[in-house]
């Protein structure tokens, strides 16, 4: 975890606020390096001077809203009806249903606002939001505008928590560690809970 976090203050001191914006983007398309690593580092780096916090802030930002872009654009290619047709065709084997599909897209298209932004805050699913919006058709300003909002929200509050730190700053991912954790033992919970109930239907039919 040192070495790693030293890393990012090396990638920082090199590139500056480009190297924010990279390693920000790279966490959002494929999770080398979390953020709550990233951005307490970037934090720590303007407690001794090397950047401001503001700018800071903005490269985190910014990072993290063009990674979102990337994959709320692989989800509008894998729309709606795309879905529906692979479903139809293979559900049967991954035991979705297009009924199941379109009830998603309908709870995504109601709540889709409130999802997007509070989910930012969330470890762990944060970055893996903007596909289910692309899918779902979300406008792509509204998704712009709540995912802008909500990145910010949480590479501030990180990017803060660093500059209050200091040398400490590596703390922060060991705190939010126990939290990615649990959504994940959720998420997985969830899914199978998913799994048994469509078998016992199909068993039942």
């Amino acid at each position: 975890m040192q070495q790693l976090g030293e890393w990012i203050l090396q990638v920082m001191s090199e590139l500056g606020y480009v190297g924010i914006v990279l390693l920000m983007f790279l966490e959002n398309v494929f999770p080398p390096i979390p953020s709550e690593l990233i951005m307490p580092a970037a934090g720590f780096a303007a407690a001794r001077g090397e950047l401001s916090l503001v700018g800071v802030i903005a490269a985190g930002s910014l990072g993290s809203v063009l990674g979102a872009i990337v994959l709320y654009g692989l989800g509008r290619m894998l729309h709606e009806q795309r879905l529906i047709a692979l479903t139809d065709r293979y559900g049967k084997w991954l035991l979705v249903s297009s009924d199941d599909i379109r009830k998603a897209d309908d709870w995504f298209d109601r709540h889709g606002n409130k999802i997007v932004f509070f989910g930012r805050l969330i470890p762990a699913i944060r970055s893996l939001l903007s596909i289910p919006a692309g899918m779902s058709g979300m406008p792509f300003g509204q998704f712009l505008l709540y995912t802008s909002l909500g990145t910010t929200l949480w590479s501030g509050l990180l990017a803060l928590a660093g500059y209050q730190l200091g040398n400490n700053y590596e703390a922060i991912e060991v705190w939010i560690a126990p939290v990615s954790k649990a959504v994940v033992l959720i998420c997985f919970c969830l899914l199978v809970w998913f799994v048994v109930k469509r078998i016992r239907q199909n068993k039942q039919a």
